[in-house]
């Protein structure tokens, strides 16, 4: 029995749900005053809970982790790269084996993003026409075409749960014509991407909200995708060195817009307060290399913010990461271990990724039950209390105000914050 599994068991019928041919969702319980829910996501391999965090596994795989720990773990999805998977091990194989689940013997839920994003940041000379993303090979450096078939070509012989459309990738600080061009060209290739898709009642396309950070474009956008009456949406576009301020009105505007029975996923976000912001603005589901990528460089990560264990002041640190955690990493290992072998063996590595990840799960679980306890605005605030101290960044303040969270005003306990402008606090303030 998993960690979730009777986690709504005491909730009654649904408040509102969807049913597609491959994805069943529903909303069983809401905050009473941010948009905040906690759901019920019935996927082809799993029913996952939402919020909810999806690992990164580039490959089919998260680094120094095994399939088994990901379940002991309690987690309910993690993402895969399509660029990657169809260039190695590639389509033909995936398909031989019966696609990605069974190749990396995986039984849960599984999403892939469409290979675009990687097209455009990681590989040169990319270049974009309406027929799809043009790019050179970086094995043999000849010429080739990503196509929004092709894309789906692949993610079909994967065969994850939900699949992404491809969308044309563009700098999110990117304005005028060429970010009009790419939200419009997106649409298009979404309806390329519907045509092309060939288990419709075993996999989930997800179309990508865009429009950068442009509310009129964004709109129109959601909008557009609004018709097509797809199982699920994807906000994109962000977390692409743009202002925290702007970032969250985007998310904020999206949600509004987007159909509250169906699942909502706002793609590259994984700071733990990010997680508990957009969570308030009504996001169901996140990704980030971030905590997994951190914990290579023995980064820990906890409610006040992360342990950099590398540092000679965890050398003769006995306790644990975090004494309220349970993972395998907590309840067996020092940070004067940890600090130890971060910097010369994976061991350590392996052991800080396997908290992170475990870190996330708790934290996601810790929102659901709150939403579903009807108290989730005290467990924003407490969670801003501990992370951020007195002073907490002013995106954050605003962002939460809009959802009824005033976090300028004092709480039962005192306990009230004051803004800075600036959209990082590293530490807690005193």
């Amino acid at each position: 029995m998993t960690k979730s599994d009777n986690e709504f068991s005491r909730l009654g019928a649904p408040l509102e749900a969807s049913a597609s041919p491959a994805l069943r969702f529903e909303v069983l319980a809401r905050c009473s005053t941010t948009r905040a829910r906690a759901s019920r996501m019935h996927l082809p391999h799993y029913t996952a809970h939402t919020p909810m965090f999806m690992p990164v596994g580039t490959m089919g795989s998260i680094k120094g982790i095994t399939t088994q720990q990901l379940e002991d773990l309690d987690c309910h999805v993690i993402l895969g790269n399509t660029y990657h998977l169809g260039s190695q091990p590639g389509p033909e194989l995936l398909a031989e084996a019966g696609g990605l689940h069974r190749f990396m013997a995986w039984d849960r839920g599984l999403l892939t993003d469409s290979g675009g994003f990687q097209m455009v940041s990681l590989l040169k000379l990319a270049r974009i026409t309406e027929d799809g993303v043009e790019f050179e090979n970086p094995h043999d450096g000849k010429k080739m075409m990503l196509t929004p078939e092709m894309s789906i070509g692949v993610q079909n012989a994967i065969g994850s749960d939900i699949m992404m459309q491809l969308d044309d990738v563009v700098s999110t600080l990117t304005t005028g014509p060429r970010m009009e061009e790419a939200m419009w060209r997106s649409v298009r290739w979404l309806d390329r991407c519907m045509k092309a898709h060939k288990r419709p009642t075993e996999q989930n396309l997800f179309p990508i909200v865009q429009g950068g950070l442009d509310p009129a474009l964004r709109t129109l956008s959601a909008q557009e995708l609004v018709r097509r009456d797809a199982p699920g949406y994807a906000i994109g576009g962000l977390s692409g060195g743009e202002a925290k301020g702007e970032f969250w009105r985007m998310v904020a505007l999206s949600t509004g817009i987007l159909p509250t029975n169906k699942p909502r996923y706002c793609m590259g976000v994984g700071y733990a307060e990010d997680l508990v912001v957009c969570s308030a603005l009504g996001v169901d589901m996140y990704d980030c290399v971030f905590p997994t990528r951190t914990a290579r460089f023995g980064n820990a990560l906890v409610r006040t913010g992360s342990l950099p264990l590398r540092q000679g002041r965890f050398r003769s640190d006995t306790r644990p990461i975090d004494s309220d955690c349970t993972c395998l990493t907590c309840t067996s290992y020092s940070r004067a271990y940890l600090h130890t072998t971060v910097a010369q063996e994976t061991t350590g590595c392996h052991l800080v990724t396997i908290h992170n990840i475990a870190f996330q799960m708790r934290l996601m679980r810790d929102i659901r039950d709150a939403i579903v306890a009807d108290r989730f605005p005290q467990f924003v605030r407490d969670f801003m209390r501990t992370r951020f101290g007195k002073t907490v960044p002013r995106w954050i303040m605003d962002a939460l105000q809009s959802v009824g969270v005033d976090l300028a005003a004092p709480d039962e306990t005192g306990y009230s914050a004051a803004p800075i402008d600036d959209d990082f606090q590293k530490e807690p303030s005193v």
